[in-house]
């Protein structure tokens, strides 16, 4: 603290109807005080700190109107961290307070993880960058993944559209073996140009083709070379809603991260929200709050897996899980508002 280092034993008593007086000097014996700063080392001889609010200086004579106990006002040595103390874990991520504390330990660099590198490769040839003629479809599922592949501490590398051809297919994908992930958007299903699964099989292994999830029933989750692929689909709410269920914890996996948990809360259904049994729904909602402080879910969409403006619009979703056939209209429910987590 800012005032004067004494011993704790010459302050005995002292009181505004009572002060003690001592006499400032360089050193500390008994009856003397010397001038400290926030942040000084305590002089030798001292083993407390008045603060200066509690003191009157004339000249060289102080007057102390408040006893202070020994260790009063002094952070001892080790009371912020500990020799040999452990601070944080393997794995843990590192806040803008815990690099100020590797800072005041003397550990001007750590050892980190990578961050990881993820490949995103839009599929179709139907896709375009811009000014779709009549069969043609604006790029976007792509470009939305490699955003969120940022957002959730990946490094993305966007690639340029790949047409529907095996041999494109696989250059493409051996192309970013070095990469510690690879995304396809596009040619997930069974249609007669959906064949990225079949080519990921040729060249490595599937271990899932097809998942209870609606929307988004046809990702696949391969790997070749012991790199991991993700066939997400091309419907763009199918392909959000795979990312952020698949491709999400793969990154903070890879990036040896710890598991994250979505940011939820709670609401009351405007509207009943159905669903088939043994498939987990994402029902899309707005919220809105009332003037009781009581969030209202209503729903946008559950079906229309191609309706990008009825996930960038909403402010979550609400997954009725496979057990259920759905919720009904006022019950409380978890709304996953995933587009807060970073």
């Amino acid at each position: 603290m800012d005032g004067y280092a004494v011993r704790a034993s010459d302050t005995f008593g002292a009181s505004e109807r009572a002060p003690a007086s001592l006499r400032v000097t360089d050193t500390v014996r008994s009856g003397t005080a010397t001038r400290v700063h926030t942040g000084s080392e305590l002089p030798e001889g001292a083993d407390a700190v008045v603060m200066i609010e509690a003191t009157k200086r004339t000249g060289d004579d102080l007057t102390v109107f408040e006893a202070v106990p020994a260790g009063g006002n002094v952070g001892p040595v080790g009371e912020d961290v500990a020799e040999g103390q452990q601070l944080f874990e393997p794995g843990h991520r590192l806040r803008p307070s815990d690099l100020g504390l590797l800072k005041a330990v003397g550990l001007e660099t750590v050892e980190v993880y990578a961050r990881p590198r993820v490949s995103v490769v839009p599929t179709g040839e139907e896709l375009v960058g811009s000014d779709p003629e009549p069969g043609e479809i604006i790029e976007t599922n792509g470009q939305t993944v490699a955003q969120y592949v940022e957002r959730w501490d990946g490094e993305a590398t966007y690639r340029d559209v790949v047409t529907d051809d095996a041999e494109a297919l696989r250059a493409a994908i051996e192309r970013d073996l070095d990469h510690d992930i690879v995304v396809t958007t596009g040619g997930s299903s069974v249609g007669e140009r959906d064949i990225v699964p079949e080519v990921v099989a040729e060249m490595g292994e599937v271990f899932v083709h097809g998942v209870a999830l609606k929307p988004g029933h046809p990702v696949a989750l391969g790997a070749v070379e012991g790199t991991p692929v993700l066939v997400l689909p091309g419907y763009p709410v199918a392909c959000i809603v795979n990312a952020v269920q698949f491709l999400r914890p793969a990154i903070a996996a890879a990036g040896r991260g710890p598991p994250v948990t979505l940011p939820t809360t709670e609401a009351r259904l405007a509207r009943k929200v159905p669903s088939e049994p043994g498939v987990r729904t994402f029902a899309r909602v707005t919220l809105e709050e009332g003037e009781d402080g009581e969030r209202t879910a209503t729903p946008t969409r559950t079906k229309g897996a191609g309706v990008l403006s009825s996930v960038a619009l909403a402010d979550g979703w609400v997954v009725v899980r496979e057990e259920r056939e759905g919720y009904a209209e006022g019950e409380t429910v978890a709304v996953e508002t995933w587009e807060g987590y970073r």
